[in-house]
């Protein structure tokens, strides 16, 4: 059985998002070895907000991200800039790096602000959902689906249409 870690930046808020992620996560846990690690992000000033404290923030959630991937994972960030692939694509993949040898596919969500670039360049391959920007609450219920997704087809279940 594959093992499947999503790091993610921040607690999922109660709601519809926590739903969705414990919805998915409890369809996840009978198809792959599932974990979730969640790591506080930085708390950063609501006034006098610049760049240069947020590049410190993410330092930080740098240290705690790079030091939370299993070993022998392969890692994908989600960033905006990264490569979009197809649910197919991504299953695919998935499938095909648990051949490789890779014990475990580790995904990355930073927190509002994004990743730091050395977690990035850190990542086998920086993925991106669509051009859009969505909340990265939002993001991690995505990603949750879209590794279901993955799996069902992988399985050849009827999930994917």
């Amino acid at each position: 059985m594959q093992s499947i870690t999503l790091i993610a930046m921040g607690k999922v808020q109660k709601g519809f998002m926590s739903e969705g992620c414990a919805e998915y996560t409890k369809r996840l846990r009978p198809m792959c070895r599932f974990k979730l690690i969640e790591l506080e992000d930085e708390p950063l000033p609501e006034k006098n907000l610049n760049q240069t404290l947020i590049d410190r923030a993410l330092e930080k959630e740098r240290v705690k991200i790079l030091g939370s991937i299993p070993k022998q994972s392969f890692v994908i960030s989600l960033c905006v800039e990264g490569k979009q692939l197809s649910s197919e694509e991504l299953a695919r993949l998935i499938d095909k790096k648990g051949t490789e040898g890779y014990s475990d596919i580790c995904i990355i969500i930073g927190s509002s602000h994004g990743l730091a670039e050395r977690v990035k360049r850190a990542s086998h391959l920086r993925l991106s959902f669509s051009k859009m920007t969505f909340p990265h609450q939002l993001a991690r219920v995505i990603a949750l689906e879209q590794i279901y997704r993955a799996l069902s087809i992988n399985a050849g279940t009827k999930y994917h249409k």
